[in-house]
């Protein structure tokens, strides 16, 4: 049986929009649908989970569900549920968590530890919805999107829609300027530009063979990450970025970029860890 996939609920409105997006993502991949609360010892979750229930049957009626109450810290049980997950999804918000907070501490710390992709339904309706028609992928120079863009590729052909690839790039600080320009010419930025054009050509060449049914656009953006992904994520239906491996420690690094597009993506966004 197939891996399933894995919703984090809570009570809250915003974990029963990730039941949501979540019942159309089992549809599209055929997978188990599997609602995850995690509790008090002494709190009764039945009607929480039936109400959570009934929006998954009703989005995804032809994928196997289940249910369980896990009791434990939140964040714990869900980063145990992702060991053996196709992904885990969560509400951007929980019950729990102070009015003003743009993204729930317990999102924030799944997203940051999690073994699987994690998804963390944000936006208005529009975005949560597949209006866009658009995947959008964070690139960067190295190894530590592979898998993202891997993911990101299967979530544009199950979709069948178009896929965005954005690799941001700027002029380090100190860089010196052609002789006897205070500034920088345009064909000394396009010579910058060319290697983060290389960067985009060598992430998508292996995995655009595998799904030749997908459209590609690759997008360098002379701009810092956090702004080139926010940007494109206004027009796209989900927002996938990788996460690295911390050398020595379990769990992920996040880094400043993720942490922000967490925080702020008007769409879906999902972080996908580095294999």
């Amino acid at each position: 049986m197939a891996v399933p996939l894995v919703v984090g609920i809570d009570g809250s409105e915003a974990s029963l929009e990730a039941v949501d997006w979540a019942a159309d993502e089992a549809v599209r991949h055929e997978v188990p649908l599997h609602l995850v609360h995690a509790a008090a010892a002494d709190y009764e979750a039945t009607e929480l989970v039936a109400v959570a229930s009934e929006r998954a049957r009703k989005g995804a009626p032809t994928a196997p569900l289940s249910s369980e109450v896990l009791h434990g810290d939140a964040a714990s049980v869900l980063v145990g549920k992702g060991r053996n997950a196709f992904a885990l999804v969560l509400g951007s918000r929980g019950l729990g968590d102070l009015a003003g907070l743009l993204l729930g501490s317990v999102s924030l710390a799944v997203a940051a530890h999690a073994d699987c992709p994690v998804v963390v339904v944000r936006g208005e309706a529009e975005h949560r919805a597949d209006r866009f028609g658009i995947v959008v992928v964070g690139v960067e120079d190295g190894e530590g999107s592979g898998t993202a863009v891997q993911f990101a590729f299967r979530e544009a052909h199950v979709r069948r829609c178009r896929l965005v690839a954005v690799h941001a790039w700027s002029v380090p600080v100190g860089t010196p300027g052609p002789p006897g320009l205070s500034g920088y010419s345009l064909q000394a930025l396009q010579a910058l530009q060319r290697p983060s054009a290389q960067v985009l050509t060598d992430a998508l060449r292996d995995p655009a063979q595998q799904y030749q049914d997908v459209p590609v656009s690759s997008d360098v953006v002379a701009s810092s990450a956090r702004r080139a992904l926010l940007d494109a994520a206004s027009g796209a239906d989900l927002l996938v970025v990788g996460a690295r491996r911390r050398h020595g420690h379990a769990g992920l690094q996040l880094g400043l970029v993720n942490h922000a597009v967490l925080h702020h993506a008007p769409c879906p966004i999902a972080v996908v860890p580095q294999i």
